[in-house]
């Protein structure tokens, strides 16, 4: 009976013994982590410049992780350039007005969406009726941002870039013509220059299109005015059937241009109606 106690007990004072081996140095192991965690913050306390580096390289890692799992063409930044914003996401007029012109003019109503956004931001600045400028879009580039006349007249209200090309510094050159925000921007400006120049908005229209020198505009400003008053009518809330498009025809004027950057002659209304 001895024989067989003893062995027993010697197993289980052996298992007592690793047992506290174990714990010993699983204690130990912590507690060298725990110096070890305490070192390198003190060095990264006393050390900013590890520091950086380390968020720097721990961010590189997380991109190239991120990077790894997207398809080689994969470009998430890409919306950040996309003039875009759902109409169901505006205010109840200017949601009307997007859709409307949306379906009138076969343009995507999300850009559409952007654009009567920015009018009427763009519009409460310049204390203009911003259905007068979407108006204006809608006659001369059919919002086309890209849209070029064959004097030189580009972008959505189809300013004469290279006469107005000071308007565009501050938006990094004249390319930003093409940006359909800062052709806005830029065509409201130009349109307030030519209101004051001519005293009236009829008067003002004329010499936006560059008509200054002419008996009349080639029924421009009534174009203008005519959707205006219906895009009035579909901000209201009222039904507006849909007409055709009235654009500009190619060889009308339109040059755009302001006495501040026009010759003194006004020759320049001339030589773009010369040169549609």
């Amino acid at each position: 009976m001895t024989a067989l106690v003893k062995p027993s007990v010697d197993v289980r004072r052996l298992t007592q013994g690793l047992t506290q081996m174990l714990f010993k140095l699983t204690h130990n192991g912590f507690a060298l982590l725990g110096v070890a965690v305490a070192f390198v913050a003190i060095a990264l306390i006393a050390r900013p410049d590890l520091r950086q580096s380390g968020e720097a390289q721990l961010a590189q890692w997380l991109q190239e992780r991120v990077s790894a799992q997207q398809p080689e063409d994969a470009e998430p930044s890409a919306i950040e350039r996309a003039t875009a914003t759902n109409p169901k996401e505006l205010p109840r007029e200017q949601a009307a007005v997007a859709y409307w012109l949306s379906r009138k003019y076969r343009v995507a109503p999300e850009p559409l969406g952007a654009l009567v956004a920015a009018a009427y931001e763009v519009g409460r600045s310049a204390k203009l009726d911003p259905t007068l400028i979407l108006a204006i879009m809608a006659v001369e580039s059919s919002f086309n941002p890209f849209a070029q006349s064959p004097v030189g007249a580009q972008g959505l209200m189809q300013v004469m870039t290279r006469v107005h090309a000071d308007k565009y510094q501050h938006f990094g050159g004249p390319l930003a013509a093409f940006d359909p925000v800062t052709n806005l921007r830029v065509g409201v400006k130009v349109l307030q220059e030519c209101i004051a120049r001519a005293g009236s908005l009829q008067g003002g229209l004329k010499l936006y299109v560059g008509a200054g020198n002419d008996d009349n505009d080639g029924g421009y400003a009534s174009k203008v005015l005519s959707e205006h008053a219906r895009l009035q009518q579909v901000a209201q809330g009222r039904p507006v059937p849909l007409t055709p498009p009235q654009t500009v025809a190619v060889g009308e004027p339109r040059a755009a241009i302001t006495p501040a950057v026009a010759p003194a002659t006004d020759t320049a209304h001339t030589d773009a109606r010369l040169a549609g």
